[in-house]
């Protein structure tokens, strides 16, 4: 693939169905040049985030006839933003040739004389039967499938579908965009040959976390949809291949398949706590209820820098603190060596491992990691007359120094860090939270929890979360939760991720 591609260039790029993660390599690596990106409804928003610093997003989508921009105007809107000499991405839900309209839309610019390349994608019918654990074709059910539009073009006189070939045989056949239609299509195929009993799966939302899956057969799953109210965008697979699902199922039926789940950690923590509950299935809503930022002044963090190797221990009671006395102390032109004999203290095996990376290993790791249980690990070692160091937050506790203080240490506590409250709540978390599509809240610490009451205010806060289970990370957090007036339901034993998140699956699988 040509490293710099000439200004002036269009990529039309295949998103795949929905889960982000099924995009190319090549696809991503055309976002983050573009200088430009036309993207559809049905393609992930996560993908935005490869763009590159400036790229103008340009939303281009179409629900159901309600119409953001109609094709012709997205063809010009292409043509125009090639000529302006940009590189531009249109990033298109599924494959671009397949029920994509990427064929008119490349008529377009060749009949512009603007350059482009096409960048195939996984296309809808095969990505979502197969996270539905359908196979379209089977050795010992059928050897050949079908690709059919539900919604034919409204100006024509008579459908080009060939129903009787559709109809005979036991070959599979996925309809796009034929949900509306879905009566009509049952009709038709029954009339040409089909049996009514011939399984038919219905796929809302495939291969994302919301996936919704409704199985009936010819006869009645235009019923059964009508009952469900079961929407677009759906795809509609028929054939007795739908009935494998039962024993091949595997990605709707997680233990948090579906479940909305709010994160409130940091927007540069989120990540990891995020990727654990989506691997169980949960639809994540990420929601920074903390901006970290460096303290007001570095006076006081730097005086004691000055001094490191007069303390006998530090203590790092979390990752944030861990990284800003070392990011602090390489500013100042030193490294792990500064801290000579001093010996360190890490609250929590996360902590313990983000100080792998600066050469260190924690000589104490408390096995209680709540602020009590660090005080009470120092009480089986001498700490008399000894110097403690104890960067911290802003809003920390005083729990560790007092209580270190009171085993005789002269402990000093300078701020490495703030936790600052953002400036606003995204405004998709809000809507989310308003449609109830958000089953469950976790806080990670006090400041998660005040931070998205102060954001939402006192009032919405209450009414928002009425209803809404509620993770605390630990008692310190729970209590500050109930403070709030929020009621906790998931408190874990060990103050870890890993431990509310198997909370989480195990409160979830007894309430279902």
């Amino acid at each position: 693939m040509n490293n710099s591609p000439p200004k002036g260039y269009v990529y039309l790029i295949g998103a795949g169905p929905g889960d982000p993660g099924l995009i190319t390599v090549k696809g991503l690596e055309c976002i983050g040049r573009a200088d430009a990106i036309l993207y559809d409804y049905l393609a992930n928003d996560e993908l935005l985030a490869h763009a590159r610093k400036g790229a103008e997003l340009i939303y281009a989508g179409k629900v159901g006839g309600a119409h953001n921009r109609e094709q012709c105007q997205i063809n010009e809107l292409l043509v125009q933003k090639a000529r302006e000499g940009k590189v531009v991405a249109r990033l298109k839900g599924g494959d671009p040739f397949v029920f994509g309209r990427g064929g008119e839309e490349c008529e377009a610019l060749v009949a512009a004389g603007i350059p482009f390349e096409v960048v195939p994608g996984v296309t809808a019918g095969i990505g979502a039967a197969a996270y539905a654990g359908i196979p379209l074709t089977h050795r010992d059910v059928t050897t050949s499938v079908a690709f059919v539009t539900g919604h034919e073009h409204p100006g024509k006189e008579a459908s080009e579908i060939d129903w009787e070939r559709l109809s005979l045989g036991s070959g599979t056949v996925v309809f796009y965009m034929g949900i509306k239609n879905l009566p009509e299509i049952a009709a038709n195929l029954v009339a040409h040959g089909r049996s009514p009993a011939t399984p038919v799966a219905l796929i809302r939302w495939g291969t994302r976390p919301e996936q919704e899956v409704l199985v009936g057969t010819l006869a009645d799953i235009a019923e059964k949809a009508r009952k469900a109210a079961f929407r677009a965008p759906a795809v509609t697979v028929v054939g007795d291949v739908v009935q494998l699902r039962d024993r091949l199922r595997w990605f709707d039926n997680r233990p948090l398949s579906g479940r909305g789940i709010l994160v409130t950690r940091a927007a540069d923590q989120a990540g990891e706590f995020a990727a654990m509950l989506e691997e169980l299935g949960a639809r994540v809503f990420e929601c920074p209820t903390i901006r970290i930022v460096p303290p007001e002044s570095w006076e006081d963090l730097d005086r004691e820098l000055a001094t490191l190797d007069g303390f006998a221990w530090v203590v790092f009671s979390s990752i944030n603190a861990v990284n800003h006395f070392f990011a602090r102390l390489a500013d100042l032109g030193r490294d792990s060596r500064a801290l000579g004999r001093c010996r360190v203290c890490a609250v929590g095996p996360k902590t313990a491992a983000a100080l792998d990376p600066h050469g260190i290993r924690a000589d104490l790791v408390p096995s209680d990691y709540k602020a009590e249980g660090v005080v009470a690990a120092f009480r089986e070692l001498d700490l008399a007359g000894k110097r403690v160091l104890f960067p911290k937050a802003d809003r920390a506790r005083d729990v560790i120094p007092s209580g270190l203080a009171a085993l005789g240490a002269e402990v000093v506590a300078p701020v490495a860090y703030r936790n600052v409250v953002p400036d606003s709540l995204p405004a998709a978390i809000v809507t989310a939270l308003e449609e109830r599509r958000i089953r469950c809240v976790t806080f990670t610490s006090s400041s998660t929890a005040e931070n998205l009451a102060a954001m939402l205010g006192e009032n919405r806060f209450l009414r928002l979360l009425d209803g809404v289970t509620v993770a605390a990370i630990g008692p310190v957090t729970a209590k500050t939760c109930r403070e709030l007036g929020l009621a906790v339901h998931i408190e874990p034993r060990e103050y870890t991720l890993a431990a509310m998140t198997a909370e989480i699956v195990q409160y979830f699988a007894q309430h279902r």
